[in-house]
């Protein structure tokens, strides 16, 4: 396993708007170009913020049913432990994997105190949040399926074990980046050569889109310009 990033290669990372980063990783070839982020069904409720990133930590609930021997689910605070296990920053991705995922939400404006002391930046969850507006004027990050009044009956049955959300498989210490865009894995072993291609690809793409807005533009030149970037 590579070895965490430095802060600042983190920030410069934070910096990306997710569709530059999603273009500057293509290059590296590591992996599929529609394989590294989370669906449509995965949105992201404060669009304003600035992008974030942060090691992964996992967690698995259920919450849509009700106990069937006890009056309660037990209260579990070891996934707390392992949050604080990853390296900081850390994003907390939470699976539902009730029979009606996002019926309850297991973070809400608490729970959202809690993760923020344990360094988190942010959940993303295929269920449910809630107490959306002190997670905005904490610009706490949250992406998530659906929004949800009650917590129901969630509750934690695992904790550090891949999950699965929108279409993507993560493990826990997978560096992730979130932004309006959506959220995408950071392959690790290339993530600290990420940013200076980003930089090139985002020069090229300023020097094609002035020559789109020039008055004096052709589209031989368009033409020629686009060539040259495919080479």
């Amino acid at each position: 396993m590579s070895p965490p990033l430095t802060p600042e290669q983190l920030e410069a990372l934070r910096r990306l708007d997710a569709c530059t980063l999603a273009n500057a990783i293509e290059t590296f070839h590591e992996r599929l170009r529609n394989e590294g982020f989370m669906d449509h069904t995965i949105r992201c409720l404060f669009p304003s913020l600035q992008p974030m990133t942060g090691y992964a930590a996992t967690v698995k609930i259920r919450g849509s049913a009700p106990p069937t021997t006890a009056g309660v689910y037990p209260d579990r605070t070891d996934w707390w432990d392992h949050i604080a296990s990853v390296p900081a920053p850390r994003i907390v991705v939470i699976q539902d994997v009730a029979s009606r995922p996002g019926l309850g939400a297991l973070v809400g404006e608490v729970h959202m105190n809690i993760l923020r002391a344990l360094n988190c930046a942010g959940v993303v969850t295929n269920g449910s949040v809630r107490s959306l507006p002190a997670a905005e004027r904490a610009g706490f990050h949250l992406f998530s399926g659906s929004v949800s009044v009650s917590h129901a009956y969630v509750h934690i049955i695992e904790v550090g074990k891949p999950v699965e959300i929108g279409g993507l498989k993560i493990q826990s210490g997978d560096l992730l980046h979130g932004d309006l865009h959506g959220v995408q894995s950071i392959p690790l072993g290339i993530a600290a050569q990420i940013p200076p291609i980003a930089a090139r690809i985002s020069a090229r793409k300023r020097e094609l889109i002035a020559l789109c807005q020039s008055p004096d533009s052709s589209l031989e030149e368009l033409r020629a310009t686009i060539a040259k970037e495919r080479v």
